[in-house]
């Protein structure tokens, strides 16, 4: 009898051993077997992205534009390959990025809180000097409280999709930053996009909501490449008719229109009805990061369901620092908002004399319309060459036909830089045949 039990407990054994060996062997296979689609997906993936060539065949044939290395602070004058450089491609708008009380608040700040924060604002990365940055802009710009983001970015995307749910509505200008788009794309509401500035074209997209709906209206209110303004009484007057709420994003606004450089809404006399004003510190505020103004409910709401926000490392000390020494300036200095227009009406007066496309602008911001790529491309090229740095906007950021050079001014610019870069753009741009297909 222990004869047999010895032998069928052998037997279970074998068996036993068989299944594992069996089992190891499928584990094996599967692993081996989904390695090997990973790799295939790495390579389909590594295939795909090995065709984008564009930048490739931009180098080798001259006109390569983007990641131009800059030796020197970004003044009116930047250093590229050992050689002076009229900069004419800077959000600067005030001209503050150098300035010596901004680079001794950043310097104060870092000696006090050190370097970085080490965690998000919801827990350890706020600081005191955050708190007093947020007070001082919102009663800049006139709402009851603001909220400071790591980057301007952030701000729109973390804002945009966290105020309107699957049920309402968010309506964005064509021509709206790429930052509001993402937003918008997070948010789960149905977005409608209408015409660039047409306020026909948003009623229209107005009165497909459902009443009950919230309905979010987000505007530039400086628009980044064609320069000119958001009609804001006219979107204002909508919001009111169809109970929409407005957000205005001043990133390009700030330091350069209203009372003190207080954005958009302060230059129309609208404050109180624009319920949200975002903007940026890395522009006029010679900085890094933004914000985000409202009433103090809707501050409180952000504050707490915004994932950009929530998720992110804090503003480093000496960021902040500078733009409350940048704000303490730009309302101390009126001159410089005052001469930052000056020049701006000057140079437009003079692009338009010599036959340029400004299009609708009446900013710092100048496009000047190529309509072409290469041609664009090529005159970029010829410019830099030439001492002149401007920046081109190409498709598919624009369509092909509405290809631009974009030109922009700082407070801190000459009459007589000014006047220089006109000169070798127009040459340049005669020698190309741009000139003559505007007159």
């Amino acid at each position: 009898m222990n004869h047999f039990r010895h032998i069928k407990l052998q037997i279970c054994i074998k068996s036993l051993n068989i299944i594992i060996i069996l089992k190891f062997f499928l584990s094996y296979k599967y692993l081996y077997l989904r390695h090997h689609q990973q790799l295939q997906i790495l390579r389909k993936l590594q295939e795909r992205l090995s065709k984008y060539d564009a930048p490739q065949k931009a180098m080798a044939a001259g006109i390569y534009p983007y990641f131009r290395e800059i030796e020197s602070d970004q003044d009116t004058v930047v250093k590229i390959k050992g050689k002076d450089v009229l900069m004419f491609g800077s959000n600067s708008y005030l001209g503050l990025t150098n300035h010596p009380k901004i680079k001794e608040a950043a310097k104060r700040a870092i000696d006090k809180y050190g370097t970085g924060c080490a965690g998000s604002r919801f827990l350890n990365g706020t600081l005191d000097i955050h708190i007093e940055l947020e007070e001082r802009l919102a009663d800049l710009i006139g709402k009851d409280a603001a909220l400071c983001y790591s980057t301007g970015f952030q701000v729109n995307l973390g804002v945009v999709s966290v105020l309107a749910g699957r049920r309402d509505y968010i309506m964005l200008d064509e021509f709206d930053h790429a930052s509001i788009i993402e937003g918008s794309r997070l948010s789960f509401s149905r977005v409608l996009k209408y015409d660039h500035n047409n306020m026909m074209a948003l009623e229209s997209k107005l009165k497909r909501c459902t009443p009950e709906s919230l309905k979010l209206i987000v505007s530039d209110g400086i628009f980044s490449m064609e320069g000119d303004i958001v009609k804001l009484p006219e979107l204002v007057e909508l919001a009111d008719s169809y109970n929409a709420t407005i957000m205005i994003d001043d990133a390009h606004s700030i330091g350069v229109l209203g009372k003190n450089g207080s954005g958009t809404a302060s230059h129309f006399g609208l404050t109180d009805k624009v319920d949200l004003i975002m903007g940026t510190f890395s522009k006029s505020l010679a900085s890094l990061g933004g914000f985000i103004a409202s009433d103090k409910d809707t501050i409180n709401y952000i504050k707490h369901n915004s994932r950009s926000l929530i998720f992110s490392a804090s503003m480093t000390p000496a960021s902040a620092a500078s733009v409350l020494a940048a704000i303490d300036i730009m309302v101390s200095e009126p001159e410089r908002i005052n001469h930052l227009w000056e020049i701006t009406n000057y140079a437009l007066n003079r692009f338009r004399e010599m036959g340029f496309d400004t299009g609708k602008s009446e900013t710092p911001i100048i496009p000047l319309f190529i309509r072409d790529n290469i041609n664009a491309l090529i005159l970029t090229q010829r410019l830099l060459t030439d001492g002149i740095f401007v920046n081109p906007v190409v498709s598919p950021a624009v369509p092909k036909e509405d290809c631009l050079i974009r030109y922009s001014l700082m407070a801190t610019h000459t009459k007589e830089q000014v006047d220089i870069s006109i000169d070798k753009i127009t040459k340049a741009a005669k020698e190309l045949g741009i000139l003559s297909n505007f007159k």
